[in-house]
C-alpha cells in the first residue's frame, strides 16, 4: 500500500495548479486574439485543443524527461545521430518537407491556420517545399529528443546498446506508429485538405508515442 508521503507527492501542489491555470488562461486569451487579428476561421474547437496539446505536451515532455548521467561523448553522438535520422523521417513522411512544385512554385508565405497548427510558414519552391506548422515542428522535435534519451538509456541498460532498444516493444513501436500515422493521415494531408480523421488519429498516436517514450514501460 502506498505510503502517505508517496500519495502526498503525487498530488499537485497549489502553486503548480495555479501555474497550470495561469498558462491555460493565457493560451485561451492568445487564441481569442489570434482569431481577432488574423484571417483564421474557427471550424471546430477540438482542432484548437489538438494543436495546443501537441505544443504543450511536447514542451512538457522535453522539460521533464529523465536523462541518464555519465554518458560518454561517443555514445551521446550516436544517440544524437539516431534522433536526427528519426526527425528526418518524421519531417519527410509527416509532410513538413517535400519535393518542389516545379513551374507551379508559389514562394514563401504565412498560412493562418487554426492556432497550434498555425501560423505556419509555407514555402513552395521549384526543387523543395516545406510546411512548418508549430504543432508538428514542436511535436516531432519532442519525439526525437525522447528517442535520444531512450537511446542513452539503452546504453546503460542491462540489455545494452541498440539490441536493447530494438528488443523493447515500448521503444520501437512509437517509431513505427508515428511514421505510420504520418503515412496514413498526418501533416502532409493537413497541409492540403483538412479532414477530421487525420487530426484525430495523428493526435492520439502522438500522445501515446510520447507516453511510451517518456515512461518506457518494461524497458529499465
Amino acid at each position: 500500500m502506498p505510503s502517505v508521503e508517496r500519495l502526498a507527492e503525487a498530488v499537485p501542489s497549489r502553486r503548480r495548479l495555479a501555474t497550470v491555470a495561469l498558462l491555460v488562461n493565457l493560451q485561451a486569451v492568445g487564441v481569442v486574439l489570434y482569431y481577432a487579428f488574423s484571417s483564421a476561421t474557427l471550424t471546430a474547437p477540438r482542432y484548437v485543443v489538438y494543436g495546443l496539446l501537441w505544443v504543450n505536451v511536447g514542451l512538457l515532455a522535453v522539460a521533464t524527461a529523465d536523462r541518464p548521467d555519465d554518458i560518454g561523448f561517443r555514445r551521446r553522438r550516436r544517440a544524437l545521430a539516431v534522433a536526427a535520422a528519426y526527425f528526418g523521417l518524421l519531417a519527410v513522411f509527416g509532410g513538413l518537407v517535400g519535393t518542389g512544385l516545379g513551374a507551379d512554385a508559389t514562394g514563401l508565405r504565412v498560412a493562418w491556420l487554426t492556432p497550434g497548427w498555425g501560423p505556419a510558414l509555407v514555402y513552395g519552391g521549384h526543387t523543395v517545399s516545406f510546411v512548418l506548422m508549430p504543432a508538428y515542428v514542436v511535436g516531432y522535435l519532442a519525439l526525437s529528443y525522447l528517442l535520444y534519451v531512450t537511446v542513452l538509456d539503452a546504453a546503460v541498460s542491462a540489455v545494452g546498446g541498440v539490441l536493447g532498444l530494438v528488443s523493447c516493444v515500448s521503444c520501437t513501436w512509437p517509431v513505427l506508429a508515428t511514421v505510420g500515422s504520418a503515412l496514413f493521415g498526418g501533416a502532409g494531408v493537413l497541409a492540403t485538405s483538412v479532414t477530421e480523421v487525420p487530426y484525430d488519429v495523428s493526435t492520439v498516436v502522438f500522445l501515446l508515442t510520447v507516453a511510451l517514450l517518456y515512461w518506457r514501460p518494461g524497458f529499465r
